[in-house]
C-alpha cells in the first residue's frame, strides 16, 4: 500500500535529482577540512543566512547541543521556553553533556517568549546564582503549533539580552518555513541572533543533516565541540551534496506545503469529532483533537487510518499533529481528509 505519510516533514525522502548529486559528489575528508561539497554547501548556508561561517552537522539536536556548548560553560544557564524542542525532545543534552543549567519559560500561542519574563529571568550577578548566558528561540515552533515570530519580536530579544551581555541562539529546525510564511528572506529572522541551526532533512527534502551558522570564532569552536560529540564525518560530501540541491531548489516551494496544510486544516475542521484547538495552520502543521464524543482513543483513530493508507503522527491523548511536504500532493491531502470522515463516521455506528 502507498501511504500518505503526514507524521512528520522528516519523513522525507531525497529526490532524484538529491539522488543524481550525492552519487557525483565529490568527497575528501572532512575532519581535515577537504571535503569540497561539505565546504561549499557551508559556504553557501552561512551566505543564505548573513552569517561569517557555517558547520555541517548530522542532525539539528547535534547543532543545538553544539551551539549552546560553545555559548555556555558549566553550571551557566540558558534561558529557553518550556515547549522548546531542545528542553523536551533532546535526551536532555544541555544538561548531561555540557552540565548547563535551563530555565524554562511558559511560550506564549504565538510560541514567543514574553520579554517582561526573558527580562525577570536574567540572574543578577549574585554568587548564589548560575550565570546567565543564553536565550535560545525556536522558529518556527514545533509544539506550539508550527507558528513563526517575525523579524521584529527576534530583534527585540535580541536588543534586550545583548545589552545584558547575554547571547541568543536560534533553533531554526524550520527557519525556511518561517521566511516563506512571513513572505522575508531567512536571513533577515537570522539576523538579529548569535547563532542558528537549521534543517535539511525536513520541509527541504535532504536525507541527513543540519547547519550550524555564526561567526567565524563561534563556528571553529562548535567544530571542537562537533568532534567531541562525534560529528567528525569523514566523505561527507555524499551528504552535503544533497543539501546543495535542497537549498538551490526546495527553499521556494515551501509556501505549497502551507497552502496544502491548511487546505487539509480546512477539510478536517468540517468533520464532525474534530477540531483545531490551535487554530489554522500558520506553515505546514496541522494540530487537530479528537472531541470527547468520539468513543475511539487517539492510537484506535491513528490505526484505522493507516488501515486506510493514512499516517498521522499521535502528540496527546486526544490530538494528533499532521505536517505536509514534498511528498504529500493534493490527492494525498484529499485522501487524508476522507480516511478522517470514514474513521470517524464508523466510530459513531
Amino acid at each position: 500500500m502507498e501511504f500518505v505519510d503526514l507524521r512528520s516533514d522528516t519523513v522525507t525522502h531525497p529526490t532524484p535529482a538529491m539522488r543524481e548529486a550525492m552519487a557525483r559528489a565529490e568527497v575528501g575528508d572532512d575532519v581535515y577540512g577537504e571535503d569540497p561539497t561539505v565546504n561549499r554547501l557551508q559556504e553557501m548556508a552561512a551566505a543564505m543566512l548573513g552569517k561569517e561561517a557555517a558547520l555541517f552537522v548530522p542532525s539539528g539536536t547535534m547543532g543545538n547541543l553544539a551551539a549552546v556548548l560553545a555559548h555556555c560553560g558549566r553550571g551557566d544557564e540558558v534561558i529557553l521556553g518550556n515547549k522548546a524542542h531542545t528542553f523536551l525532545f533532546e535526551a536532555g543534552g544541555i544538561s548531561a553533556l555540557g552540565g548547563v543549567h535551563s530555565c524554562q519559560l511558559p511560550n506564549q500561542p504565538d510560541g514567543s517568549l514574553a520579554l517582561a519574563d526573558i527580562e525577570a529571568a536574567i540572574r543578577p550577578d549574585d554568587v548564589h546564582a548560575p550565570v546567565s548566558r543564553l536565550v535560545c528561540l525556536e522558529n518556527t515552533h514545533n509544539r506550539c503549533g508550527g507558528v513563526f515570530q517575525t523579524v521584529e519580536y527576534t530583534r527585540a530579544v535580541a536588543d534586550l539580552v545583548h545589552a545584558r551581555g547575554l547571547a541568543v541562539h536560534l533553533d531554526g529546525a524550520r527557519l525556511f518555513n518561517a521566511a516563506a510564511a512571513l513572505g522575508v528572506a531567512a536571513r533577515d529572522l537570522a539576523a538579529p541572533v548569535d547563532s542558528v541551526t537549521f534543517c535539511l532533512s525536513k520541509g527541504l527534502c535532504a536525507p541527513v543533516g543540519s547547519v550550524l551558522c555564526g561567526s567565524a570564532d563561534f563556528i571553529r569552536k562548535a567544530h571542537r565541540i562537533r568532534k567531541v560529540l562525534g560529528g567528525g564525518m569523514r566523505q561527507a560530501g555524499i551528504l552535503a551534496a544533497a543539501g546543495i540541491v535542497a537549498l538551490e531548489t526546495m527553499v521556494e516551494r515551501l509556501a505549497e506545503d502551507h497552502v496544502r496544510a491548511r487546505r487539509l486544516a480546512e477539510g478536517l475542521a468540517d468533520i464532525p469529532g474534530l477540531n483545531l484547538p490551535l487554530g489554522m495552520p500558520a506553515t505546514n502543521m496541522v494540530f487537530v483533537a479528537v472531541e470527547d464524543s468520539v468513543p475511539l482513543s487517539t492510537r484506535e483513530v491513528a490505526e484505522r487510518l493507516r488501515a486506510r493508507g493514512v499516517l498521522v503522527g499521535v502528540t496527546g491523548a486526544r490530538q494528533f499533529r499532521l505536517v505536509t511536504h514534498y511528498w504529500v500532493d493534493d490527492a494525498g491531502v484529499a485522501r487524508a481528509v476522507e480516511a478522517f470522515k470514514t474513521v470517524l463516521k464508523g466510530a459513531d455506528s
